[in-house]
């Protein structure tokens, strides 16, 4: 097929893909429900490849789709389904508006070593080590996390000033939402991907698709036998160059009539830029010798695939009433053993195996719980999401990260499961309480707390002073958070490694809802 119609209905195709992961990433109203969320990450490779190891049911072979996908038309998948390389065209496109030259492309030699070496990394370190590599070089991660730190803050911020816009009009369609940010280091990982993959397709359209992403390596080693692939017709060729300066890939040495399939990713610019229609897309035709792929590639490839597809590896809400203030700092630092990890992992060790930091969760998480770690879990567990009860809690009616996750790190839960789920242990520091420190009444973490883990008993006097039961305990957070002491909690969860289960809470009235201000 020559027509620039194929071209065309990339741009509009990935357009709509594109547009639709964005807005994933950035609805902050959860107007999007999570069966349509779960369609759109059911074909992004490495979460789909992740889940299926864990599962081992087809209904999780997203990969396997992609990966016929492939054979059959190439590294499709990369310029229609990937929302990493969609956003590079864009990119690349900008680029070329600035500087007329970052457009002129022409054929370079591909890094070979480079590109192999990098995957034979990601999976051996996938074996060996974990997910540390793919967390690091999965294009949906790096996406999710461009989102989550970059792209909402930027959409919370549209929202707000228009907000502030209507309001001088005493319309109230939209409400102004706090912007709440992570830690500096957290930022890092981020920033360095963006700026890697951001200047590379600025200037060099998909070179790190091509050279260092395992997905689009692993992609175009299978593309070598894919059945429809872009192809020359040498009778009509004049050489003329254009189809190789306006190529992305940097993959057409049209000089000796070769196309690389192993870095094309059929974005079908060539066939709209030549003027004799000497290139087009379409099955593969044993006519042209230098098209004949080896039969032993064939087979290694083939071979490839089944090794990989073998793999086997609650309170009501609550009146207002006043906090107490603290007149002084806490001393006593949280003895704290284990980071608390989200419901639905089962272990650390399970989740830290299986998530690979596309923090989706995190953006999703609507009381802003989950924060990207920095070093609670280790380096291995570098941007994976972690509960932090200093800045909010985990509500007790809520399940949106477990049925959301596209790796099934976090498996799903149903509600009354997910009330019975200890991630974590509450622990009481009375030495840092303010009804011992400052013989003021509190009482903050009792009101807090859905299960009634924590309680009140008599201190001295008329004041009383919490007791724990960590039976019942689920690890929530809503005492941590709800506790005014700085800078150390008086009381504070420590994470379980392994998640157990709590004993049903003896008033099982528990029907908590999140307070517009929480804990009062």
């Amino acid at each position: 097929m020559t027509s620039s119609f194929l071209r065309k209905f990339r741009i509009g195709f990935s357009a709509v893909v594109l547009i639709c992961f964005i807005f994933v990433f950035a609805d902050f109203k959860s107007l999007i429900p999570q069966k349509y969320i779960n369609y759109l990450l059911y074909l992004q490779f490495i979460p789909s490849l992740l889940k299926y190891i864990d599962l081992k049911t087809m209904a999780a072979g997203g990969f396997i789709f992609v990966l016929l996908l492939t054979l059959l038309s190439g590294r499709t998948y990369c310029s229609f389904l990937c929302p990493l390389g969609i956003g590079q065209d864009l990119f690349s496109r900008m680029g070329g508006k600035v500087k007329r030259k970052f457009r002129r492309f022409g054929y370079k030699k591909p890094f070979t070593i480079i590109r192999y070496s990098l995957l034979a990394l990601t999976i051996g370190t996938g074996i060996i080590w974990g997910i540390y590599a793919v967390t690091l070089l999965d294009p949906y991660s790096i996406f999710g996390r461009f989102m989550t730190y970059f792209g909402k803050p930027v959409v919370l911020l549209v929202n707000n000033f228009l907000a502030w816009v209507f309001g001088k009009f005493d319309a109230y369609t939209f409400h102004n939402i706090e912007i709440k940010g992570f830690s500096m280091f957290a930022y890092i990982l981020p920033v360095v991907f963006f700026l890697l993959v951001g200047i590379l397709s600025f200037i060099k359209g998909r070179l790190y698709c091509n050279m260092i992403c395992p997905v689009g390596t692993l992609l175009g080693l299978i593309s070598k036998i894919s059945l429809f692939r872009i192809k020359f017709s040498e009778s009509k060729c004049t050489r003329c160059g254009r189809c190789s300066i306006g190529c992305k890939s940097s993959c057409i040495d049209f000089l000796n009539y070769n196309i690389d399939v192993s870095r094309c990713v059929d974005c079908f610019n060539c066939i709209n830029t030549c003027p004799e229609k000497a290139i087009s897309y379409g099955l593969l035709s044993s006519k042209h010798p230098e098209q004949v792929t080896d039969e032993s590639k064939r087979k290694f490839v083939a071979g490839s695939i089944l090794m990989l597809l073998g793999i086997s590896l609650g309170v009501k809400g609550q009146e207002k009433k006043s906090v107490p203030v603290p007149k002084k700092e806490s001393t006593v630092k949280e003895p704290r053993t284990s980071p608390v990890c989200p419901p639905g992992s089962g272990s650390i060790a399970d989740f830290t195996e299986h998530c690979t930091a596309c923090s989706l969760c995190i953006t999703a998480c609507p009381n802003n719980v989950l924060q990207p770690s920095v070093k609670q879990y280790g380096i291995a567990g570098l941007m994976q999401p972690v509960m932090d009860y200093h800045k909010s809690f985990c509500t007790y009616n809520c399940t949106i990260c477990t049925e959301i996750c596209p790796t099934n790190a976090l498996k799903p839960l149903v509600l009354e499961a997910k009330k019975l789920t200890q991630i974590g242990k509450v622990n009481f520091i009375k030495d840092n309480c303010i009804v011992k420190t400052e013989k003021t009444a509190c009482g903050a973490c009792s009101e807090a707390c859905p299960t009634k883990a924590v309680y009140m008993i008599p201190y001295e006097g008329n004041l009383l002073i919490p007791e724990t039961d960590q039976d019942i305990c689920i690890g929530c957070g809503h005492c941590e958070f709800a506790c005014p002491v700085t800078p150390y909690k008086s009381i504070f969860v420590d994470g379980n490694p392994i998640h157990m289960a709590a004993k049903k809470p003896k008033n099982d009235q528990s029907e908590i809802t999140t307070p517009v201000e929480f804990p009062f």
